[in-house]
């Protein structure tokens, strides 16, 4: 009697889940690799913030901008901007409108003021 089987047995199916992961990881890597936006037109060196919260000499021409958007001089009024030197600080709110501080910016500038230091605080707090 012969018992063997009628078909020939089948050779076990190879795995399709290595090749998967490894066109998904390389689909992970040119995504992450991939520029997604087009280049800036020119090359450009973003600005630095002074990161300084301590006092100010008396000699400075410094101005504030509060949080209602309002520029003020350090005698607490609104600054006549045609008296200020070249070079001025702005301490300037964290919540003071970002349209506050162009519009201050533009004023100085209208003023006579040819350097602005924007004055930070380090740190997130």
């Amino acid at each position: 009697m012969d018992f063997a089987p009628l078909t020939r047995p089948r050779a076990p199916r190879e795995s399709v889940v290595p090749m998967i992961n490894v066109v998904f990881l390389l689909l992970i890597f040119f995504l992450m690799s991939a520029q997604i936006t087009a280049p800036d037109p020119v090359e450009m060196t973003p600005p630095s913030v002074t990161m300084a919260d301590g006092p100010i000499p008396d000699d400075a021409d410094v101005l504030w901008l509060d949080n209602a958007g309002r520029l003020i001089g350090r005698d607490g009024t609104r600054p006549d901007l045609t008296v200020l030197g070249a070079d001025v600080t702005l301490r300037a709110d964290a919540d003071a409108p970002a349209a506050a501080l162009a519009r201050a910016l533009r004023d100085l500038g209208q003023g006579g003021v040819r350097a602005v230091t924007l004055v930070a605080r380090q740190g997130g707090g």
